[in-house]
């Protein structure tokens, strides 16, 4: 599990880092609900690492809360 959720955070990390990249570009972008789907399969950590390391994402509220959320959630999930 550990191994898991190493890869997911890492690769969710650099889909934000990828997205920054393809908004500054004005090209097409990731979209947002993939980018929650990441988040929701254990990439939270990575997401709200890489919201602020890359300063994306960071005005909208409900990136937030979702990966608050189910940061949460899959912290709890590893300790029951």
């Amino acid at each position: 599990m550990l191994i898991y959720l190493i890869i997911i955070n890492t690769f969710t990390f650099v889909i934000y880092g990828v997205d920054k990249f393809l908004a500054i570009k004005h090209y097409y972008r990731i979209s947002e609900k993939l980018l929650y789907l990441f988040s929701i399969f254990g990439g939270a950590l990575g997401a709200l690492l890489g919201m602020f390391f890359f300063r994306h994402k960071t005005l909208k509220l409900k990136f937030y809360l979702v990966n608050i959320t189910f940061l949460v959630g899959w912290v709890i999930l590893l300790y029951i």
